[in-house]
This record gives C-alpha cells, structure tokens and sequence, in this order.
C-alpha cells in the first residue's frame, strides 16, 4: 500500500509548492494524509483550494487531523461541514478503511504539547487538562483497534526525537513525550506527524516509524511503501 502524506502548507503560503507536489507524484496513491496546518490562520475558504487540487489527480480516502494553524473549534467545524465530502476528518477520532483487502485502522488528532504555549495558557482554559486527556483519547483508540495495520495521525510532535534542529529549549511546547509513551503502550504500525518544520524526516520510537510530512521539510509531499519503508534494520534490505 502506497500512503501520501502532507503537512503544514500553511495555504496560501506553500500553496503552489503543493499543486507541484501533486503534479509529481507518480505513484498510485491508495491512502491520502493530511497532518494538519494545511491552511494559514483559520482560512476556511482557503481548504477548497487543497480540494481543487486532488481533482483528476487523487482518487483515494483522503484522511486529515487539524493543527494549531486552523485555530479552534469554529473554524475546525465550518471545515468539517463545507468538505467533508471530500476529506474525512478525525479530530481525536478513529476510522477502519479497507485498503487492497486488509482492514487499516486510522487514529488522527490534533495531538498534545508538553508545555502549552504562553498564548494557549492565556486563551484556553484547561488546555493542560485538556493536552493529557487527548492522550489518553489517544491510546484508547488505538487500543480498540483490531485491523491488519494501525496508524497515528497527529499534527504535534509525538516525540522529542523528531524535534532535533529546532530549539531544544522549545521541545516541550512543539511535542510531547507523554505522547511518545502511548506509541511505546500501543505500539500502532506507523505514526504521521507534522509542526516541526526543522525536525527530522523520520525517527523510530522503539520499533514504530514515525515520518515527519512537513512539506517544506521534504520538499515534496512524503510517500510511503508500508510493504518497504516499515520494516526495521535488516529487514528493509531482506
């Protein structure tokens, strides 16, 4: 199975780089993720353009979580209701696909932040409450999974590993390594994450890949072969 994977496009700002991404693609795409900030200050207008761009040149389920760049519950709603025809958006939610004759269970959230950021303690009442509980949302979920393959999708960093090249000092309000405890509980078959525009690609935590889908990062909207690039060590070569 072929995944495509795209994150902060932060649209319009690295809109045309996206179209271009699409433009070259060449593999047939059977699943499509979006791991949030795809749009710029809570332009809801701006998520038909994303949408536009699939035409003619994606027909596969398109899944998406939020990011911080949608904003809050306002803007996240009026998403939901103008496309969700189109895309299928989990906002701490989970869905089972049938993809090639295997059932893949998807997990996607906006995910949590260690420390919240000085405007998110000012605006947001409850927000650390909030943070641990959307973790524990998390491991649910992936708990109650019972599919041939189990993916994360979380826009914050769900591990400080992925953070390296940012400010070390900002870790905690850019991921969370309570997070990373709930991918080493239930241990999901790949992980999809974004927000760390000058993080790494990819890292492992213990066995289970986590793939960094930032677009500026890679360049390109990030493919995966999860016949390839999920095996571990030795075994991608075998």
């Amino acid at each position: 199975m072929i995944i495509a994977a795209v994150s902060d496009i932060h649209s319009p700002r690295n809109y045309e780089l996206f179209v271009r991404s699409i433009d070259n693609l060449t593999d047939k795409i059977d699943l499509f993720v979006l791991a949030g900030d795809i749009v710029d200050q809570g332009n809801v207008d701006e998520y038909q353009k994303i949408i536009n761009a699939f035409f003619g040149k994606v027909n596969c389920p398109k899944i998406a979580c939020f990011g911080n760049s949608e904003y809050g519950k306002e803007q996240t709603d009026k998403i939901k209701i103008r496309y969700s025809n189109e895309i299928v958006f989990l906002d701490d939610e989970s869905i089972i696909l049938e993809i090639q004759g295997k059932k893949i269970g998807i997990v996607g959230t906006k995910g949590s932040l260690d420390r919240p950021t000085y405007w998110q303690y000012k605006n947001i009442p409850g927000i650390e409450e909030e943070y641990r509980n959307r973790v524990n949302k998390v491991k649910e979920l992936l708990n109650g999974l019972d599919t041939d393959l189990k993916i994360l999708v979380t826009h914050y960093a769900p591990t400080y590993k992925i953070l390296e090249g940012e400010n070390i000092n900002a870790y905690p309000e850019l991921g969370s390594q309570l997070m990373e405890d709930a991918i080493l509980q239930t241990k999901p078959n790949l992980v999809i994450c974004g927000h760390a525009h000058k993080g790494k690609k990819i890292v492992r935590v213990d066995s289970v890949p986590v793939f960094n889908a930032g677009i500026v990062l890679n360049g390109r909207i990030l493919t995966i072969d999860t016949e390839k690039d999920l095996k571990f060590g030795l075994e991608r070569f075998i």
